[in-house]
């Protein structure tokens, strides 16, 4: 294993060429990370890796981007750790700011049809998603008590609140009730911050959160409400990358800022880069009537969506051998785990399923879709590129 400390310009090259051509979501971002870091350069050992994945799938947050933050900490510090997030991110985030501002071109004929093959995009990836996540994290009848119990508090309650509450209560009720785990194995990481910065680290994460969750949506998009709105979604997704879909449509679609259908396009656009599922932000910042110039409304919901994560993963990394000790600590978090799927299942009835299928023609072209990605195993951009060519076919006809 290669030790050295490195410099942060060597993280960024490292991580842009990943940005580069990282497809296939998380799960594949993790087989890249093994592959760069583990294998070819040996930044880690075999075990660190695989601990590092442990961390970063108990916590919420962006779990391959927060990997790739581990790793450029460990390697280069502080400075390390941004290089690693920019390089990683950049690609992604320039081509969902280029898909924001080519969007006012694309709302008649041949452009219309291809924003509603994103949306047909948008069905698909999410339905594979839900089915995937249901069948990982709700294996059981008690788990499958607590994400219904939370699909009935969130589909009744139907507001902010009521996603929070739901992770909440599924986080206490697999705690005291929840199939007994046994705990992730702690391990070592070579941080070089300790205990009190992690407490730092800890209560700026809380009081953003905090922060968050009293700003005051308003009928009018700020780059404060925007950043609040972001840095919530990023808060709170366990589970995996697509639970940040219900968190951000609750935040932005719900209270008026963006219509639905902009909403999912850039959710279908996001399946078609490299890179995190995140940069959808992006997209979002540069998309809404923020009065500031796109490119700064994109970045600011770039930085309050991916921070969240980041804050959260520094505090733990010192404290990780001793937090998951705890003989709870995995209950809790499949009981969260179980209400995510819960939130993910009420976003895919609605606005996902209502905006994307409009007649029997969508639901084919979904269906077809959905069979391609689950069991051909053709990747996301291949089914961008189905989705969108048939739409666009139907609406030539």
């Amino acid at each position: 294993m290669n030790t050295r400390a490195g410099s942060a310009g060597e993280v960024f090259r490292a991580f842009l060429a990943l940005g580069l051509v990282a497809f296939g979501g998380p799960i594949a971002h993790v087989g890249y990370l093994r592959e760069a870091f583990v294998r070819r350069r040996g930044w880690l050992d075999e075990a660190q890796f695989a601990q590092l994945l442990a961390v970063c799938q108990f916590l919420p947050g962006p779990a391959s981007s927060q990997m790739g933050f581990a790793i450029g900490l460990f390697r280069a510090g502080w400075r390390g750790a941004l290089a690693a997030f920019v390089g990683f991110t950049l690609p992604s985030a320039l081509l969902m700011l280029g898909f924001a501002m080519a969007l006012p071109s694309l709302g008649q004929g041949a452009g219309a049809s291809a924003l509603h093959g994103l949306k047909l995009v948008a069905v698909v990836v999410v339905a594979h998603g839900l089915v995937g996540m249901a069948r990982q994290l709700v294996p059981d009848l008690r788990r499958a008590a607590i994400a219904l119990a939370c699909l009935a508090l969130v589909l009744l309650a139907g507001n902010a609140w009521s996603q929070v509450a739901a992770i909440a209560l599924g986080a206490l009720a697999g705690a005291g009730w929840g199939p007994r785990l046994p705990p992730p194995t702690g391990a070592l990481f070579p941080v070089r911050h300790g205990h009190r910065t992690a407490v730092v680290l800890a209560g700026l994460f809380a009081v953003g959160l905090l922060l968050a969750m009293l700003a005051p949506p308003g009928a009018v998009p700020s780059v404060a409400t925007l950043a609040a709105a972001c840095y919530r979604a990023g808060a709170l997704v366990f589970g995996g990358g697509h639970v940040v879909l219900p968190l951000l449509e609750q935040a932005l679609v719900r209270p008026g800022w963006l219509q639905a259908d902009a909403f999912l396009a850039g959710y279908g656009a996001a399946q078609a880069v490299p890179g995190p599922m995140f940069s959808m932000a992006a997209y979002l910042g540069a998309a809404l009537p923020l009065g500031v110039s796109p490119v700064l409304g994109g970045l600011v919901a770039l930085v309050a969506v991916f921070l969240p994560g980041f804050l959260l993963l520094a505090a733990v990394l010192p404290l990780w051998t001793r937090l998951v000790r705890h003989p709870r600590a995995a209950r809790a978090i499949a009981g969260a785990n179980a209400a995510v799927v819960a939130l993910l299942a009420a976003a895919f009835l609605d606005p996902v399923l209502r905006e994307g299928v409009r007649s029997p023609l969508d639901a084919g072209i979904a269906v077809v879709g959905f069979v391609l990605l689950a069991q051909a195993r053709v990747p996301a951009w291949g089914i961008v590129a189905w989705c969108v060519a048939a739409s666009v076919l139907a609406g030539l006809r």
